[in-house]
């Protein structure tokens, strides 16, 4: 079956850092662009990043521009997000999607489980 599988969160000091990792599984991963969106406790979902299928291009939310970065290893069928600097605003349950962009908009076709990262002195 598809699998989205996240890890790598925790709990980390302001001004810290934590790479996310999700594993994928189940569908043709390399043909889909990823995206990494969070949702902050009672806070509705906020797109954090998104990576195409080749890896060659990225697009962040202003939020995290400058302290985050996604990448991809297409021959691991792995997704990445480097957090650095992180901020007590981070603090979210963080999500993969696989996504694919057609003329009428961008839909996901696959959601991860999410992973708990929690940013607090």
């Amino acid at each position: 079956e598809v699998q989205l599988v996240e890890s790598g969160g925790g709990l980390v000091q302001p001004g810290g850092s934590l790479r996310l990792s999700c594993a994928a599984s189940g569908f043709t991963f390399s043909s889909y662009a990823m995206s990494w969106v969070r949702q902050a406790p009672g806070k509705g979902l906020e797109w954090v990043s998104t990576v195409n299928s080749g890896g060659g291009s990225t697009s962040y939310a202003d939020s995290v521009k400058g302290r985050f970065t996604i990448s991809r290893d297409n021959a691991k069928n792995t997704l990445y997000l480097q957090m650095n600097s992180l901020k007590r605003e981070d603090t979210a349950v963080y999500y993969c999607n696989a996504e694919r962009v057609y003329y009428s908009g961008t839909y996901t076709y696959y959601w991860g489980q999410g992973t708990q990262v929690t940013v607090s002195s």
